[in-house]
């Protein structure tokens, strides 16, 4: 069967794009590894300019107070609008982060971090805008991948006002752990658009029967990863104040420290390893070669989130395990996401239907 060149396009766009978040899903990671989550205290810019100064005598004497009061006043509005809102717990976790008042010393390394982590950001705006451009001639075939393109594109505009507010609120949990949350939806949003338009109309590639509960297995396996990869932020949380309070060093113990949330995590992700073992087993019972396919991704990618996860907690927390550990629960999200639609689509497809897959 002949592609068109507008899903081709399309698809290789969407592609592109998801690849490109996940890029700045690991970037984040190494943001915050080496806690360089501060190393531009204002946004958009970066100390006021455009371009990172590369010395701090290219900043002025009081550089701490101005960027400590700038970020001050900017939470006493956003306090404000969330106490009108009825987020009156949130308004007040914004002044009694410890972090508050605490303005970081320059750090060049730490700040040029920080910096390639927005310009990456910004460029992954124009890639889902793109999206949206190459979504267009689906608004007469297929106008749900449309939305779904239109609306990742908005979901990247918040995304990028929340990356602003975890700047001005010091890395208060809660911002870090929505801002975290929101691009998994987007990264959702995304793939179920690169599945829709792999045909004009949407048509899943092969008919597969309907295997009674194996639905929902899917989508509780997406909904654990999505509360793991959540809790991780917050253990992450609980790693960096750590990590704060003792400068960098000795990371050995650290671990002995980690309060409720981590034994948490860590106990969970028995459940996870549990539930997709059994998810793989059904999936390969399926006579689908892309479900095999996801199916042996998502065992791949479980044994090595298994093994950084160990890596991290047995081997004093190494700086280049965090970004992986995250990147790896990330990626599995979107092949179990991936999975979901794909057998969903597939059951519901008449069998008379059924077609090869097309190539893409």
């Amino acid at each position: 069967m002949v592609i068109p060149a507008f899903v081709r396009r399309f698809r290789f766009v969407g592609i592109l794009t998801v690849a490109a978040v996940y890029v700045l899903i690991l970037i984040g990671g190494i943001v915050r590894s080496t806690g360089s989550g501060m190393g531009c205290p204002d946004w958009p810019k970066c100390f006021g300019t455009w371009v990172p100064p590369t010395n701090v005598s290219q900043l002025p004497a009081n550089y701490k107070e101005i960027y400590t009061a700038q970020r001050v006043a900017k939470n006493k509005k956003l306090a404000t609008k969330l106490e009108s809102l009825g987020f009156h717990q949130v308004a007040g976790d914004i002044f009694a982060h410890p972090s508050q008042y605490i303005e970081t010393d320059f750090n060049p390394v730490k700040t040029w971090i920080e910096y390639v982590n927005r310009l990456v950001g910004a460029l992954i705006g124009v890639f889902v805008f793109a999206t949206v451009l190459f979504a267009l001639p689906y608004w007469r075939r297929d106008r749900p991948v449309f939305w779904l393109a239109l609306a990742s594109f908005l979901l990247t505009g918040v995304q990028g006002w929340l990356g602003s507010l975890v700047v001005s609120t010091n890395l208060l949990p809660i911002m870090v752990t929505v801002h975290m949350g929101l691009a998994l939806v987007i990264v959702g949003l995304l793939l179920y658009a690169v599945i829709r338009s792999q045909r004009p109309g949407g048509v899943a590639e092969e008919w597969v029967r309907p295997v009674p509960g194996l639905k929902l297995v899917l989508a509780v396996a997406v909904l654990f990863t999505f509360v793991q990869i959540v809790l991780g932020t917050q253990v992450r949380e609980e790693v960096d104040l750590l990590a704060s309070a003792s400068h960098y060093l000795g990371r050995a113990g650290w671990i002995d420290q980690l309060g409720l949330t981590f034994k948490v995590h860590r106990s969970f992700s028995i459940l996870i390893l549990l539930l997709n073992a059994y998810l793989v087993y059904r999936l390969y019972t399926l006579p689908s070669r892309g479900l095999h396919r996801l199916a042996m991704a998502i065992i791949v990618l479980i044994g090595a989130e298994i093994v950084a996860g160990i890596t991290l907690a047995y081997f004093a927390f190494p700086a280049f395990a965090q970004p992986i550990h995250l990147t790896l629960a990330t990626v599995l999200f979107g092949a179990q996401f991936q999975a979901l639609v794909v057998y969903n689509r597939a059951t519901k497809m008449q069998p008379q239907a059924a077609t090869p897959a097309v190539v893409a």
